[in-house]
């Protein structure tokens, strides 16, 4: 072979070689690492575990009902044994398909609607592709993007808060969102503790004090370990007519030596870019809290209604932050002595106060430590609720019992004065 063959020769092997790893023809195989049915009230999961990620096909097929989950590149090992039949699941089977491709068959004892949703890797847990399997409408197969909070599927039950807000005397609402849930468990202490169970923990706590205030109420958006996700998490909020929202968390980073608590609100940047999701859709043109509504407006007068309702949220978001950043500083550390703001996605209903409480570094261990005490917990809920009612008491919605009574007092001093 001359040297001009002899190059033309290995320039072809390049670009063949080129075009595999382009077309992911020669990509290393995605095992499973792990498979698992969960089964709620209400909804049923399958979770498949990989050790990297893998395309993926979702259908269904009927006479009899089951579900088909195609993975491309990948591998069955054959320790992974098939889960056992839960919810709706009468049972899961397992075959090789053309192309490397692994089918996992669900046959289940009613017709579902599937929805699949692709999270991690976060921290130690893998790749995961999670099927949940409902009995309601929705397109099948609906996907949802990945992303680096992960976005999980609807949960099972809804709680809901006791009483119609548009009465008069009504009570004021807190909506209270324990973070994480279900296949995910939020970030891991060093002795294992999951960020998940010791939140829900302090929401649960939270609840109960704010219901033991007269002219209170508050509501859970996960009560149970469940998924859940992050926009129903606002969107329960809305349903219940929430005047506030607190998203309950425990943090993490690399270095362990660091502790403490921390407090955020909405930043501007995160909500441009809500706003512009809010003008897209066409979902959003719902009625904003005080009854101001988007629709039918034309593109510029709705830029500016709710840039004053963004602008009106945040400002109210940081006051009563503030009040609670203040407060966790009789429970232990405060990591930061001012309100941050981030664009988390929990945080950005554009007409109802939102703020993210980092409780403590679970990665750090004495933090964890303390956060795995109920009396710890209890102390850091009865912060987070005194923070509230501080900033309530001056800051009472109309039409509420709290602003009626403040009202009535007011009037009360007021009136010898005038009499004088």
């Amino acid at each position: 072979m001359t040297f001009k063959g002899f190059s033309s020769f290995w320039a072809a092997l390049g670009l063949l070689l080129c075009s595999l790893i382009a077309s992911g023809g020669w990509l290393r195989a995605a095992e499973i690492r792990d498979l698992r049915v969960v089964a709620a009230e209400a909804s049923t999961q399958l979770v498949v575990e990989l050790s990297g990620p893998t395309e993926h096909k979702l259908f269904t097929l009927s006479n009899p009902a089951r579900v088909v989950l195609d993975l491309s590149a990948s591998s069955l090992p054959a320790r992974i044994a098939m889960p056992a039949a839960a919810g709706v699941v009468a049972g899961v089977r397992a075959g090789k398909q053309p192309k490397s491709t692994v089918r996992l068959v669900l046959d289940t004892a009613q017709p579902v609607v599937p929805r699949i949703v692709q999270a991690g890797p976060t921290g130690p847990f893998p790749y995961r592709l999670i099927v949940e399997l409902g009995t309601g409408a929705g397109p099948v197969g609906a996907a949802v993007a990945p992303a680096a909070a992960v976005a999980l599927p609807t949960a099972p039950r809804e709680i809901t808060a006791r009483h119609a807000p548009a009465d008069s005397g009504r009570d004021i609402v807190i909506a209270v969102d324990a973070g994480h849930g279900g296949v995910d468990p939020g970030a891991l202490g060093p002795n294992k503790t999951r960020e998940k169970d010791v939140v829900l923990h302090i929401a649960k706590a939270l609840v109960e004090r704010i219901n033991a205030q007269p002219g209170m109420r508050g509501v859970l958006t996960r009560d149970g370990d469940y998924f859940l996700e992050l926009r129903e998490r606002m969107q329960r909020a809305r349903r219940a007519k929430a005047d506030l929202f607190v998203s309950i968390h425990a943090d993490s980073i690399g270095n362990p030596t660091v502790s403490g608590s921390s407090v955020y609100v909405l930043s501007e940047r995160g909500a441009s870019s809500e706003a512009a999701r809010w003008l897209a859709e066409r979902e959003n043109a719902a009625d904003l809290k005080g009854g101001v509504s988007l629709d039918g407006r034309d593109k510029v007068l709705a830029n500016v209604l709710l840039d004053l309702s963004q602008s009106a949220s945040i400002s109210q978001s940081m006051a009563a932050a503030e009040q609670v950043l203040k407060s966790l500083v009789d429970v232990g550390e405060v990591r930061k002595p001012k309100v941050q703001q981030a664009g988390f996605v929990v945080l950005k209903s554009p007409d109802i106060p939102s703020m993210l409480v980092e409780t403590a570094y679970i990665s750090n261990q004495a933090d964890e430590r303390k956060l795995r005490q109920p009396a710890h917990r209890a102390r850091i809920a009865n912060a987070i609720f005194d923070g509230i009612q501080d900033y309530f008491s001056d800051n009472a919605p109309d039409g509420t019992r709290l602003a009626m009574a403040r009202r009535a007092t007011v009037a009360a001093v007021d009136k010898p004065a005038r009499a004088r």
